[in-house]
């Protein structure tokens, strides 16, 4: 499962990575750390996890481990700070760690821009009927063009709503603004009135009353207890005929029962989900669906940014153990707005 340097290092921090990073990445923590490197890439157990907190500095996980207060309090007395590789912390229990002195730091504003883009296929895709198109063409039953052949709807003059406008509510915002969309958002409190101008948006106040004037809803907030199933089937009611959800943030933000049945009740015209409840599941309903667009969980995916986020571990990493406080760390739990 995992490779080591061939000679341990001397007064450094012993160091266990429970993914794959990139190899400029691993090469860099070979150079500097006791370095601990998963191979294979597999996701580590529960026993595997708690065996690694047991006999490490610095432990560096990912969005696929979850790390809850029983296998911080089983954590060796040595573990001091938990490095995780992204932005996202809601699979780190933060008051648990805090309770034992366990440092958390993550890599946030790397990964912005290519979620953003992501965000944007599902805006354009999902009305454009991008999917069902694709899987036409696929099939051999295209027949060609016709002036009533798979109509979608055009994206100038209809609503974005976005829910979170943080880095990457922001980015979209951008983005959205260059194919002639109307921007409304909702945060936990409204943008600086210049940047709300800058960025061509204005806030709403409410989430249902955003949800109602929508055409296309996007989601950006953190995964909290309060975000949990933020959109139900309540909620979904309260959207146009036709319209669209876009979801790049987590997927326990959406009921997703109540998402397929205004999916397959023909209320929502389509989705572009690029995460899940229960990765890597993915629900065969959503698969069958035509306008679905699933992708799997690559909003971050490029090249660049993983490399960057590595990068920042490691920054993280040596400002702690020179006894410094890391640039990234995370104080507190995550409150969106």
């Amino acid at each position: 499962m995992t490779q080591r340097p061939t000679r341990p290092l001397a007064n450094v921090p012993r160091v266990i990575v429970t993914r794959h990073l990139m190899p400029e990445v691993e090469a860099r923590m070979r150079e500097l750390f006791d370095v601990v490197l998963n191979a294979s890439d597999v996701p580590l157990t529960r026993e595997q996890l708690a065996k690694a907190m047991q006999d490490c500095d610095v432990l560096v996980p990912t969005v696929t481990d979850r790390i809850d207060a029983d296998l911080i309090a089983g954590a060796g007395e040595r573990l001091g700070l938990i490095a995780n590789f992204g932005a996202g912390t809601e699979h780190i229990d933060l008051p648990a760690a805090a309770a034992r002195k366990i440092l958390v730091t993550n890599t946030p504003g790397v990964f912005t821009d290519d979620t953003a883009d992501i965000a944007m296929a599902g805006i354009i895709g999902v009305p454009r009927r991008i999917r069902e198109g694709t899987g036409l063409v696929r099939s051999g039953k295209w027949t060609g063009w016709a002036p009533s052949g798979l109509l979608g709807r055009k994206l100038a003059g209809k609503v974005l709503g976005i829910i979170g406008m943080g880095r990457i509510g922001q980015a979209v915002a951008h983005r959205a603004r260059a194919f002639g969309l109307e921007i409304a958002y909702y945060n936990r409190k409204p943008l600086p009135e210049a940047l709300e101008r800058m960025l061509g948006v204005r806030y709403v106040g409410d989430v249902d009353a955003l949800m109602a004037e929508a055409d296309i809803l996007t989601l950006h907030c953190p995964l909290t207890e309060d975000t949990r199933h933020l959109i139900d089937a309540r909620r979904i009611a309260l959207m146009k005929p036709g319209s669209s959800i876009i979801n790049t943030a987590r997927g326990e933000l959406i009921d997703q029962e109540a998402l397929i049945a205004a999916l397959e009740s023909g209320h929502l015209a389509g989705a572009g989900l690029d995460v899940y409840p229960d990765e890597p599941h993915v629900d065969p309903r959503l698969i069958a669906h035509p306008n679905v667009m699933t992708l799997p969980h690559i909003g971050s995916a490029t090249a660049e940014g993983r490399e960057d986020s590595g990068h920042k571990v490691i920054a993280n990493i040596r400002m702690w153990a020179d006894g410094h406080r890391p640039p990234d760390q995370v104080l507190t739990a995550l409150v969106w707005g």
